[in-house]
């Protein structure tokens, strides 16, 4: 910016009148679009870019266009991660030559002097992340200029409405947070489900549930509640699952052999895994309650999402789909499940089954009721209390290894 305040006579003909910077000026276009089911990109990339256009000068064009189908509250390197056969079927008219990620990466290889976009927003909703591009692109000579920022004045003035504007995309980002987050509450509280049922259930639209009227986007998905799968031998797969967990203090690995080994009984499309298991074992939904924000998919790390403290899921009031356990058993297999990986000893049936196994023998459990189950070992039958007493245990055991 030159000096308000000039030399008294003419000095331009000085050598050092002016600093000129040497490289031509080349400006990238920078765009953003947050979905392609919400928004268009074929219509609102080339506005876009007809908008940050009003900064070029004279006779200029764009060096380039980097934009992305994706949401602005995605950090920059989860940014641009889309195949490029999702943006040729959006028939965009705008050419790509990548997306922000591209734009940090090439701005300095391909000499770029200038990033022109629509406003802050277009480049992330979160400030961090605005400021962060501001950052990385000013160290390497490149000046970021939103095209709903007033030309001239003080570079103060500039900064305040760069600044508000960045503060005021961060706090709609809250708001539809908040707005989406109490949505999903809601969701999970009037019993519907989210993502894909469990192994013993199947997805079904809840004729009873409030209707949405059809919006610009289309339709409204239809609520759907979990019902019992239609294959009624899941249900018992998925109790048989669990009391050999309870009960047995199984591993998953030793509880996907006794499955696998009846896949009659126990059917599942491929087969058993461990992440199929201990996903099941640790499910609150198999309790007839609606659960939700198990999990948070946000971590900023892409691919990888954490589990939520208990205290922060979402529970139904009430049961809202048939239940495959009690919410006391489930409780007695997560404390289980927390002591099998902290290491502790297996229960006394885990000792019968090892000491059977030795034999060439298995134990099948016949029927259950409150406080017993009978069971099958080899020509034997014993009916044992729930839980079972050592000293019935070392018995049972003795039997197995003497050959009675």
């Amino acid at each position: 910016m030159d000096s308000l305040f000039g030399p008294p006579i003419d000095l331009s003909t000085l050598p050092n009148f002016a600093q000129v910077d040497a490289r031509p000026r080349r400006t990238a276009f920078c765009g953003r679009v947050s979905t392609k089911d919400n928004q268009n990109p074929s219509s609102s990339i080339p506005r876009q870019v007809a908008l940050a256009g009003q900064r070029l000068e004279e006779g200029e064009e764009f060096a380039g266009y980097f934009w992305d189908v994706e949401s602005g509250m995605l950090p920059p390197e989860s940014r641009g991660l889309g195949p490029q056969e999702m943006y040729d079927a959006l028939h965009v008219p705008t050419p790509r030559d990548g997306g922000l990620t591209d734009l940090l990466d090439r701005a300095e290889l391909m000499g770029i002097t200038h990033v022109l976009a629509e406003r802050s927003d277009r480049v992330a909703r979160a400030m961090l992340t605005s400021l962060t591009v501001e950052h990385q692109l000013q160290k390497v000579g490149v000046e970021v200029v939103y095209a709903n920022e007033p030309v001239g004045g003080t570079e103060s003035g500039r900064l305040r409405t760069r600044r508000y504007g960045q503060v005021e995309a961060e706090v709609y980002r809250t708001v539809l947070l908040e707005m989406s987050t109490g949505g999903q509450h809601q969701h999970a509280i009037g019993g519907w489900n989210h993502g894909y049922p469990p192994y013993p259930y199947i997805a079904v639209v809840d004729e009873n549930a409030p209707t949405a009227t059809k919006g610009r986007f289309g339709d409204p998905r239809p609520k759907k509640k979990l019902a019992r799968h239609p294959d009624e031998r899941r249900f018992d797969a998925t109790k048989q699952l669990h009391r050999l967990r309870r009960e047995e203090h199984l591993k998953a690995a030793d509880i996907i052999s006794i499955l696998s080994a009846e896949p009659d009984r126990y059917p599942i499309e491929g087969r058993w895994t461990h992440n199929l298991v201990e996903g099941l074992l640790a499910n609150p939904k198999l309790t007839g309650y609606q659960v939700y924000n198990r999990k948070a998919s946000r971590t900023g790390r892409t691919g990888y999402s954490r589990w939520n403290p208990i205290s922060q899921w979402v529970w139904s009031p009430r049961p809202v789909h048939e239940a495959v356990i009690s919410l006391e058993q489930w409780k007695q297999a997560q404390e289980v499940t927390a002591s099998l990986r902290a290491g502790a000893n297996g229960g006394p049936l885990l000792r019968i089954r090892a000491a059977a196994q030795r034999r060439g023998l298995t134990v099948t459990p016949i029927r259950s009721s409150g406080s017993h189950t009978l069971y099958r070992i080899g020509n034997h039958q014993w009916a044992l209390p729930t839980p079972i007493p050592d000293i019935v245990a070392q018995q049972i055991i003795a039997d197995l290894e003497s050959g009675a």
